[in-house]
């Protein structure tokens, strides 16, 4: 049996954070998904929203990095939960629990860039400072003319 889902997506609202009682970090977000195919009505794409969980480092990366409307891949599995209500009803909620995520895209806002911690992972390049031509080209390969 296999359980897997990879999507891709943009986040609907910025991860909320939490911590167990042993101190295990939580993130909670959802993402909205295009689907391949239109609604045959009205010609419109139909995306659906799809709740995830991320646990541990990758729950830390997601708070730290991730914004509402930015672009990610979720890899992880589906998990259907069953409770029962206050008033009696038994409902469903269906989430996905991941097991990576990966930003695709840089953040809109330049300032947003820096992550929301302490540690600085992103780092703006800086351009070289090559005042002339440099020749690297080694003649006896035979590929670098083009």
């Amino acid at each position: 049996m296999l359980n897997r889902i990879v999507l891709i997506g943009r986040l609907t609202r910025d991860p909320e954070s939490q911590y167990t009682s042993n101190g295990i970090a939580i993130a909670k977000f959802g993402i909205a998904v295009d689907r391949i195919s239109k609604n045959p009505e009205t010609g419109e794409k139909e995306t659906d929203f799809i709740n995830v969980v991320a646990f541990r480092r990758t729950a830390e990366f997601v708070t730290q990095y991730l914004t509402k409307g930015r672009l990610v891949a979720v890899e992880g599995r589906l998990q259907i939960r069953s409770w029962v209500a206050q008033d009696g009803t038994r409902r469903t909620s269906a989430e996905v629990v991941a097991d990576s995520v990966q930003g695709l895209d840089r953040p809109r806002d330049p300032d947003a860039a820096a992550p929301r911690g302490e540690d600085d992972r992103f780092v703006t390049p800086v351009a070289p400072t090559a005042t002339g031509p440099v020749d690297d080209i080694d003649e006896n390969d035979p590929f670098a003319d083009e």
